[in-house]
């Protein structure tokens, strides 16, 4: 046995101790250090030449085809959990993905910017309207986006699969008053009109209202305390909020679904927590973390309509805030609405002949 060998990568002689074999190389101390690394995920030492990761977190093939993904914006190698797909398919990171979705009309449908919250206030609405018969259409959408944001980003379009041909306009979070008097729903709903879309007329549509959960109070308890009121107003209330809605039973069942009477509040919240319902496609869903969602409304292009269901939902929340279990137990409809004083809510509950006025004519939906 000859007492010196030669490293396979510099060439110099060194003791046979000296010397490490690695993926049938001999190599020394030095060769070993600059030549290899260690895979970050496994632990496997790897050719620093193989390595499919990065500098600080070298990669073996084997690890970064099981776990990860580069990102198609700026290559940075991300965790799968961790990154972002578009329609094609292709990865992103966070950062790059809202920054490419940003450069199109109409956004991915997992598209979530962080929200910007417009209005002074502690309730906050998002609202999502679903417009369908005009196209899937950049064009259309940047038009409609020019009006909406003229003064500041307030909203912004996603693809909805549950659409023929059409999109989703989502809002910002506001307060019920900014909707009102600063977001320009009247002129944006009329160029969707001018554009050939529909919203109620179309029969796909829907008009969902997120809220706030901090706005129902400072804690979980009295956030649960007041969502199950809600929940219970619902069922008690059910007839009338269905023809409120414009939506067919039928719709109800597929995309809002109620969750079933029971004797008191918090047993129909019980009820929804063990996931006794259909998920998300709920009257009131809660399974967002940050809000809960009304999905019982159908879609609308007119702008009395659409600000009258937020006042709706505005006073169902100041109801159950407000009122005891009890009295929200004893509670008819017509003393809900003798509470209602938004004109525009007024009006449109009239038009419904929910209101314990006499009916007024009302316009045709859109």
């Amino acid at each position: 046995m000859k007492a010196h060998e030669t490293c396979e990568s510099c060439g110099q002689p060194f003791l046979l101790a000296q010397l490490t074999d690695f993926d049938g190389s001999q190599l020394c101390p030095d060769c070993l250090e600059t030549g290899t690394l260690f895979c970050a995920r496994c632990g496997t030492r790897i050719w620093r030449e193989d390595n499919a990761g990065n500098p600080e977190a070298p990669l073996c093939q084997s690890c970064y085809d099981r776990f990860y993904v580069s990102c198609s914006n700026c290559g940075r190698i991300i965790h799968q959990d961790e990154a972002c797909f578009d329609r094609s398919d292709n990865a992103y990171c966070s950062s790059c993905y809202h920054r490419v979705q940003r450069r199109h009309s109409i956004n991915d449908y997992y598209y979530k910017p962080i929200p910007i919250f417009c209005g002074k206030g502690t309730r906050f609405f998002g609202v999502e309207l679903e417009i369908d018969e005009g196209g899937e259409d950049s064009e259309n959408a940047s038009e409609l986006m020019e009006i909406a944001n003229r003064d500041a980003e307030l909203a912004y379009c996603k693809h909805d699969g549950s659409l023929h041909d059409g999109f989703e306009i989502v809002t910002h979070p506001m307060t019920l008053d900014f909707h009102r008097s600063e977001m320009p729903w009247e002129a944006l709903l009329q160029r969707a009109v001018s554009l050939g879309y529909l919203s109620h007329q179309a029969g796909t549509c829907g008009l969902h209202v997120h809220v706030n959960r901090t706005a129902f109070g400072s804690t979980e308890a009295r956030q649960d305390a007041a969502i199950a009121r809600i929940l219970y107003f619902f069922e008690k209330q059910w007839d009338e909020l269905l023809k409120f809605s414009r939506r067919t039973s039928q719709q109800l069942n597929e995309w809002a679904m109620r969750y079933g009477y029971k004797e008191q509040p918090c047993e129909i919240l019980d009820h929804a927590k063990k996931g006794c319902h259909n998920g998300r496609y709920s009257c009131v869903n809660l399974q967002n973390r940050d809000t809960i969602e009304f999905r019982i409304f159908r879609g609308t292009l007119k702008w009395n309509t659409l600000i009258a269901t937020l006042q709706l939902v505005n006073w169902i929340c100041d109801v159950a805030i407000s009122f005891s279990d009890e009295e929200i137990k004893a509670m008819p409809w017509t003393t809900f609405v003798t509470g209602c004083q938004s004109p525009e809510l007024v009006q449109y509950l009239k038009e419904r002949r929910l209101y314990v006025n006499d009916p007024v004519t009302r316009e045709e939906e859109v």
